[in-house]
């Protein structure tokens, strides 16, 4: 991204990612119809090891979005998948909870292999980008090169993300988050190199509409990451995962219900808000909610609407279209 300071045109705009709608809107952005360098910082919480393996799921949706090769029916996976690792791991008595498509299971066994090899977990994300086709002004940078383990604490005990998420489909009702590792983590090296060579100007942060408990939470709360992106950036932008009352995918209204937050737009903005005060400067809701904005504005809040429902990628892009014109301008 260069070695001298960047102008805010030129610096890359940063993107915080899960894997749902995170990994559609860099999508959306990486194909929008300014060419605009965009480093996408991605979700390590759901990390974990299965059958020997690595798995980022939440890095690797956003590679497979970026690059284009992402299922686009199931919003996950590779497209045009095929199962016959899977198929037989189960009829040999292997666990068969969490699916493993074959081009899926292809990249992390490269990954399984590089990071023997000696790379750390961002060297090999940046080599998997390259070889599935991420275009140059894209990067994707998991947010900490070491362990973070998302950990839910429900009514049927204390279990990991994946366990939640897959095993049990969300159904046990949560009361607590936990991040394990995370006082002991620092931000990607890359992320702040990155930022480290912006200008006086500042860039533009965007956190994505991603579930603000398991996607944006685990890269948030690591230490000296919410300093580093308020110094360099000139605008924050939070877009909500929540529109007309629900969560499009995903469990984050769930969450919400669960945790006795009023499940919507304004809900999702007050808790932001009060967990994470003074980072954000603007937020973008959905015009569905237009009506509700008005109390928002009226206490101050920046408060923007737009069309952010990304069911395709000419939605996606024209999503990405709007939110640049969004962080830059006033109004």
């Amino acid at each position: 991204m260069g070695a001298g300071p960047l102008a805010t045109s030129d610096a890359p705009l940063v993107l915080l990612s899960g894997g749902g709608g995170g990994a559609r809107l860099a999508a959306g952005l990486s194909q929008a119809s300014v060419e605009r360098p965009l480093l996408v910082v991605t979700n390590t919480g759901d990390d974990f090891e299965h059958c020997g393996l690595t798995i980022c799921p939440d890095t690797d949706s956003v590679l497979y979005a970026v690059s284009q090769t992402i299922d686009p029916q199931r919003g996950w996976g590779r497209a045009e998948e095929s199962w016959s690792v899977f198929e037989t791991l189960k009829n040999l008595g292997g666990p068969d909870w969490f699916q493993l498509g074959d081009k899926d299971l292809a990249l992390h066994l490269s990954r399984a292999a590089m990071l023997a090899a000696g790379k750390d977990l961002a060297g090999a994300t940046t080599a998997l980008g390259d070889r599935l086709g991420v275009p140059p002004h894209v990067a994707v940078v998991p947010a900490t090169a070491s362990p973070v383990r998302t950990h839910v604490v429900s009514d049927q005990g204390k279990m990991a993300f994946q366990e939640y998420f897959v095993a049990h489909r969300c159904a046990p009702v949560l009361r607590h988050v936990v991040y394990e590792g995370i006082e002991l983590a620092s931000p990607a090296d890359q992320l702040r190199d990155a930022l480290d060579h912006v200008g006086a100007a500042g860039t533009d942060v965007v956190l994505g509409p991603s579930n603000p408990f398991l996607s944006l939470a685990p890269i948030l709360d690591i230490p000296g990451m919410q300093g580093l992106l308020r110094r360099a950036a000139r605008r924050v932008v939070a877009v909500s995962p929540i529109i007309g009352g629900q969560a499009l995918k995903g469990p984050a209204g769930k969450i919400m219900s669960e945790l006795g937050l009023d499940v919507s737009a304004a809900g999702w903005t007050r808790w932001m808000n009060a967990q994470y005060p003074g980072l954000v400067d603007v937020w973008v809701w959905d015009e569905t909610d237009q009506a509700a904005a008005g109390a928002m504005r009226s206490e101050s809040m920046d408060i923007r609407t737009t069309s952010t429902v990304m069911s395709d990628p000419k939605r996606a892009a024209a999503f990405g279209d709007w939110l640049l014109g969004a962080c830059g301008s006033d109004h």
